[in-house]
């Protein structure tokens, strides 16, 4: 079982271009996983509590969950049209959550992991959470990184992080495929080398904040935003679910083969306070998630803010220019990981001549010529001659090379990898001119081959494409006459997809080019 998951994401906010990304990256490897016949539960949703969302709510005069349901729905409807195949959804405020979570409160009190006790610091709003000085600057101060900054004296349930923390430190450094890829795990390890062994405050009086899950054994507090949120991988995936519940054996899933997330939350979130819920819930080493962390999209070299004014809004980009245009830049553009400039230029210009001139052409090519010389149908036992059998070896070489990209989740990789027969392709039918081998009936045979050759190609690709652009690799299936073709795993890619005298339909475009108006 292969089960993926995506950070869940805060409805303090609407979805912006570093939602869409991780989220069609999640769903690109999801589709890739059911192309290799693995089952998948794809996991994603909303972290819909905390501070941050009852403030906005009272700013606007509405309950807290009229304010996260309403900023979920843009969730939901963007990532329909995103075409997200996901198969479970993740809300905070769910009641199935709740349990779960304050039955994970009850289980950690019992085994010693919770502690109560007054404190005075200094607390980040923005970031709901309190600070140490090891969060101050060179100069000091908090940075504007924290936003308003308070200082706050109460009394907080705590979670005995620190007692965990020499585990996590052999354990790190014990799996290095924790944290994939390489570079962001050694940040991981600069963390836990610099950090001190603080407890972790899980708990929010309610005379400051009440939107949040109340502790189910001290009624005066709700549960802290991020120990409730992180939760939802296992929550919803049956973690100590009631019997009768219609969420998923988590027998069956966990441990999970990714969280996908952003670089931002990887410490100390995800790759601190995580594993050490897991590890005091009695969860042991073999069961630790891995966690894929991905860059940021920026802009000129600056992270997107709101502040800033260059932030892109993914519903916009999608109406603009097409939701094939934009699933394909967001994993072809970045290297997963690394950080990347999103550049509305060169969405236009990769889209354009990767999938409308080469890939699209490809697709024109073989089957008007399929139609036009050879009647619609393939002939497959034609002589071959090196020029073909060279083809194949470049078809072999790019499925072989496109599996490795995929399984390391460099999607960038794998579509290059694409674009390399198809360039391959195109180039083989400037060579071989069927246009004019068809003028003479003595080629009859040589034409044929040429033919089939691209036509078993563009077949091999539409398979390839298919978990980045499922809607056009469909199209093309379908002008293939071979709607079959989508149903095939990744091991029956081997040469002979198309058979025998079999009949192609008309080509229609695939790949609109997009037109860009002159300002």
């Amino acid at each position: 079982m292969f089960f993926i998951t995506t950070a869940i994401d805060y409805t303090n906010g609407a979805p912006h271009i570093g939602h869409a990304y991780e989220k069609v990256l999640a769903d690109v490897i999801a589709r890739y996983q059911r192309l290799k016949g693995e089952e998948v539960y794809f996991l994603t949703g909303v972290d819909q509590h905390g501070q941050k969302v009852q403030q906005t709510a009272e700013k606007e005069g509405i309950n807290p969950a009229t304010f996260a349901a309403k900023k979920t729905k843009l969730f939901l409807n963007l990532w329909k049209k995103l075409g997200l195949q996901y198969d479970g959804w993740a809300a905070t405020t769910d009641d199935r959550h709740k349990a779960c979570v304050q039955a994970i409160l009850t289980d950690l009190k019992d085994r010693g992991e919770l502690y109560k006790k007054a404190y005075k610091g200094f607390y980040s709003v923005r970031q709901e959470q309190f600070l140490t000085d090891r969060d101050r600057n060179e100069a000091g101060e908090f940075g504007s990184e924290w936003g308003e900054v308070v200082e706050i004296e109460e009394e907080n349930w705590y979670f005995r992080l620190s007692a965990h923390a020499e585990w996590l430190k052999n354990y790190v450094e014990k799996n290095p495929d924790f944290v994939i890829p390489g570079f962001r795990r050694n940040e991981l390890v600069g963390a836990l080398a610099n950090s001190g062994e603080l407890d972790l405050c899980i708990s929010r009086p309610k005379e400051r904040l009440r939107w949040g899950i109340e502790f189910p054994f001290d009624t005066d507090f709700v549960t802290y935003v991020w120990f409730d949120a992180l939760i939802n991988y296992i929550s919803f995936a049956g973690y100590k679910a009631k019997e009768g519940s219609d969420l998923p054996s988590f027998e069956k899933l966990w441990p999970c083969a990714a969280h996908v997330i952003g670089k931002d939350i990887l410490v100390p979130a995800h790759g601190i306070y995580w594993p050490c819920m897991l590890h005091a819930m009695g969860f042991a080493d073999e069961e630790m998630p891995k966690i894929l962390v991905h860059g940021w999209w920026n802009m000129k070299g600056e992270k997107m803010s709101k502040s800033l004014g260059n932030v892109v809004d993914p519903d916009e980009l999608a109406d603009k220019f097409g939701v094939d245009a934009l699933r394909y830049y967001l994993v072809r553009d970045i290297t997963t990981g690394k950080d990347a400039d999103f550049d509305l230029d060169r969405l236009v210009m990769l889209y354009n001549q990767e999938m409308a001139n080469e890939l699209g052409n490809l697709c024109n090519r073989a089957l008007n010529m399929t139609a036009r010389f050879g009647g619609g149908k393939v002939v497959t036992g034609a002589e071959t001659n090196d020029d073909d059998l060279s083809l194949r070896a470049s078809l072999l070489t790019v499925i072989e090379d496109y599996r490795a990209a995929m399984d390391g989740f460099d999607v960038a990789e794998a579509l290059k990898a694409i674009n390399r027969h198809v360039t391959v392709c195109n180039a083989y039918a400037e060579r071989n001119k069927p246009w004019e081998l068809a003028k003479d009936p003595a080629n009859k045979s040589r034409l044929d081959s040429v033919l089939y050759h691209l036509v078993e190609s563009l077949a091999h690709c539409a398979v390839l494409i298919s978990p980045v652009l499922p809607e056009p690799a469909s199209r093309i299936a379908s002008q293939l006459r071979m709607d079959e073709l989508l149903q095939l795993k990744f091991d029956d890619l081997k040469w002979g997809l198309v058979p025998e005298g079999h009949e192609t339909g008309k080509p229609k475009p695939v790949f609109p080019k997009i037109v860009v108006e002159e300002a």
